[in-house]
């Protein structure tokens, strides 16, 4: 890892012990741009490590502008790039590949998310940088993985949803496959990069060297899947749309209320199911042969979900759920943003907090997860509203850059 003293320079003065970010003392220079390689900075970001955004010049991340806007400043941006700091350069160019280089040589992880190749192509390759800092670990997200006939080919995690399998299972049998309603590849790419980047640290302890993690977001999807090769390889059975019923598993749906509301209800086990039916006002379901076992239940769980449903009909939202807490019922209403920020649940778990914006004032933005009971988390401040804003600290504290050198590396638009 860097150096704590130097890195301290520019993260402020060193903590006592008990104090101290998990990931203090990591410094990590991001690339690319969007969802995947950014996420995983964001989640490295949240447990302290020191996170160098670099963007370049003339064309910053696509993510300030995505998503919905106030006072002309886009509301995604300042989440994703929490905690980071921003550099521009221009990699494009060969100055640009040597001032990187420079910052390569106290780093301890690269993260891009170009196609394969690119950084190749800007003599910036993972043997390069090695034989520059042999520790540093580079961690490569892309559609298809930097190996493989598929490797060149442009990757969005749509496209990585799609051959992964979850888009064939997304939706209801009578329609078109769906989108799940957020960008779930890239999301899962970053959770593995993630792991695969602490992995890599963690292995550098004993070794001492870095290496490459390379994350593929097709097989991001498709580590999730659950046991749908086996399904199909070994008792010929295909996974398709299902809607909101889990195959094999009842009663497991959502359901309608008085109040024209969908509650979620699971109570797929013996124990639970018979709770249900005491919540119900129907003990006796329970010791119908139709559903006293998970395959009677699962046979008809068409009639069963309707006698669900029967019930939840005749209790107003609130009521329901609470007679089903009472009872021991795994049971939630299907939640909008409303509900989230007005839930005292979200807010005892400290799973949305506040920042200051510098145009919009306090910003919301999810918690940290998950919990560290000693060493928790922390997002110190918003992302940076411009590109660049850090590039006299970065290149001053690390490069030693004077005025007069950034003024001149900026008015060739190196930076």
């Amino acid at each position: 890892m860097t150096n704590l003293k130097e890195s301290s320079a520019i993260q402020g003065e060193p903590q006592q012990e008990e104090s101290r970010l998990p990931l203090q003392g990591v410094r990590v220079l991001e690339l690319g741009t969007l969802l995947a390689g950014p996420f995983t900075g964001r989640m490295l970001g949240d447990f302290g490590a020191e996170i160098i955004k670099i963007e370049a010049p003339d064309k910053t991340d696509p993510l300030r502008e995505w998503g919905q806007q106030k006072d002309g400043e886009g509301l995604w941006w300042p989440i994703q790039s929490r905690n980071k700091k921003s550099v521009t350069l221009n990699l494009r160019t060969s100055e640009g590949q040597e001032i990187f280089k420079e910052l390569v040589k106290n780093a301890d992880v690269i993260i891009e998310n170009f196609r394969p190749g690119t950084m190749e192509k800007w003599n910036l390759s993972y043997e390069q940088l090695a034989e520059i800092n042999p520790g540093l670990i580079m961690t490569r997200t892309s559609g298809y993985g930097q190996t493989g006939p598929y490797k060149e080919r442009a990757g969005f995690g749509s496209v990585g949803e799609a051959m992964g399998g979850i888009r064939n299972v997304t939706g209801f049998p009578d329609r078109a496959p769906s989108r799940i309603g957020i960008s779930i590849g890239d999301t899962l790419a970053a959770l593995f990069a993630t792991i695969g980047t602490l992995t890599a640290l963690h292995e550098r302890h004993h070794s001492g060297k870095g290496q490459v993690v390379d994350t593929a977001i097709y097989e991001s999807v498709f580590s999730v899947m659950e046991s749908t090769i086996p399904d199909y390889l070994l008792a010929g059975y295909v996974r398709e749309r299902m809607g909101n019923i889990l195959p094999g598993v009842a009663p497991s749906n959502i359901y309608k209320t008085k109040d024209d509301t969908y509650i979620v209800i699971g109570a797929n086990a013996n124990g639970v199911f018979k709770r249900l039916c005491e919540a119900m006002g129907e003990p006796e379901l329970f010791d119908n042969p139709k559903y006293n076992t998970h395959h009677a239940r699962s046979e008809n769980m068409t009639e069963l979900d309707e006698l669900i449903e029967a019930w939840t009909k005749t209790q107003d939202t609130q009521v329901a759920l609470e007679i089903l807490a009472e009872k021991g019922v795994p049971s939630g209403l299907i939640y909008t943003a409303k509900d989230i920020v007005e839930d005292p649940h979200y807010e005892a778990r400290e799973m949305i907090i506040k920042r200051e914006h510098p145009t919009l004032g306090e910003f919301p933005m999810p918690g940290v997860v998950p919990k560290l009971s000693r060493t928790p988390g922390e997002v110190k401040h918003v992302g940076a509203e411009r590109a660049g804003k850090d590039n006299a600290l970065i290149y001053g504290k690390i490069l030693e850059y004077g005025e007069e050198k950034l003024k001149e590396l900026e008015e060739r638009e190196i930076i």
